[in-house]
């Protein structure tokens, strides 16, 4: 086959209709049990935080390929159709105050699955962690809003979570699958997909800032009078941008000139600091989960660490997937027709399965075949 395209993701705003959120209810119920029953858990988290098939399953459920909604309403649905009792699997969070519950809930279902109280925490500390890492040590502008965590009964995890930037108005949607996390602050996702790659982003999760991440910390565990001097001698509140000095030609600006990003926070949260300093971090992930260290500290440490001590943090963007699909010209991730085709196959199968009626079948077959359409608009990539 050859389809391909690009698919934006535009903000929407108000509820699903409640006729359709029953629905999607009743079918996504029906595919997560065929799914466990002939598959098993671990297959469901691999698939809900593989991007082609969540795009897939919010496809066949009905909702809109392309709307922004389509994060936090596919996980809503799956929290109200999953059931612990017949999927051994539960979903906990949400968007806005309820991602905020996430903790009580993770403990609920702990002991539901009767769990140890350390499985429990370690459980909890996951769902802290992938939040923070994606609020905090990859600073795209994103400012997340939805947390939902999936437990299987056999302690294993899955999060799909999902940012937004108020400039532009695009989201940015968060996969990660506990078995391909050995390091939360290191490669940890399992994708990261958006509409927009941009040109400068602080990641202090890539491979490439190892060596930022442990000045960073060895900058954390010094006496933080010395970071203050140090970080103000890099830029003084009189210092001016080099955009002034480069020449300009008719209708060219500073912008159109590369040189390194430097761009040091307004402020830092010395008090943060000194408490960080006290606890004393043996490694960057202590150092990121450490209560009140947040972008500006990250950012201070990681550019004091650039400029005095030569440790260069990644400035790229980790984003690799657009949603739904990969750009036809390679941007920002190339089209991957098999795992496209066989989130698709999965999924119709299920569908085919299910114990619903012939009508509802049809109509979900329907809309994962306009999921794939044979002539599907491109748009250009930014």
């Amino acid at each position: 086959m050859q389809r391909t395209g690009f698919a934006r993701l535009p903000l929407h705003y108000g509820k699903a209709p409640r006729y359709l959120v029953v629905r999607m209810q009743k079918l996504a119920k029906e595919i997560v049990k065929i799914i466990v029953d002939e598959r098993g858990s671990d297959e469901f988290l691999r698939r809900v935080s593989d991007p082609f098939w969540f795009q897939a399953l919010g496809c066949v459920l009905g909702y809109d390929w392309h709307s922004s909604g389509i994060t936090t309403v596919v996980t809503g649905i799956l929290k109200q159709a999953v059931s612990p009792e017949e999927h051994w699997i539960a979903v906990c969070g949400g968007k806005g105050k309820a991602s905020r519950k996430t903790p009580m809930e993770i403990g609920k279902i702990g002991e539901h699955f009767g769990f140890s109280s350390n499985n429990v925490e370690a459980l909890r500390y996951a769902s802290k962690m992938s939040a923070k890492v994606d609020n905090t040590a990859v600073q795209a502008g994103y400012q997340l809003y939805h947390h939902a965590f999936f437990i299987a009964s056999d302690k294993k995890w899955a999060v799909v979570q999902q940012g937004m930037c108020a400039q532009d108005r695009t989201a940015r949607r968060y996969h990660w699958l506990s078995d391909n996390v050995n390091k939360f602050v290191v490669e940890p996702h399992n994708a990261i997909v958006g509409d927009v790659k941009r040109d400068t982003v602080l990641n202090m999760t890539s491979e490439e800032s190892e060596g930022c991440r442990k000045a960073s910390v060895d900058l954390s565990r010094e006496e933080p009078k010395r970071f203050i001097r140090i970080f103000k001698s890099v830029r003084p509140e009189f210092q001016k941008s080099l955009g002034e000095w480069l020449p300009r030609g008719a209708g060219s600006t500073w912008e159109e000139y590369s040189f390194d990003y430097l761009s040091m926070p307004r402020s830092v949260n010395w008090k943060t600091l000194r408490e960080v300093y006290e606890f004393q971090p043996s490694n960057y992930e202590e150092l990121l989960g450490i209560r009140g260290v947040g972008p500006a500290t990250v950012r201070g440490l990681a550019l004091v660490a650039e400029v005095i001590y030569g440790e260069k943090p990644s400035w790229k963007d980790p984003v690799k997937y657009s949603f739904a699909y990969g750009g036809k010209d390679g941007v920002p991730y190339p089209v991957d027709r098999n795992a496209m085709d066989e989130s698709i196959q999965i999924l119709k199968q299920a569908v085919e399965d299910a114990r619903i009626g012939d009508k509802e079948k049809m109509r979900s077959l329907r809309k994962l075949t306009e999921f794939i359409p044979d002539n599907m608009p491109t748009h250009e990539a930014n």
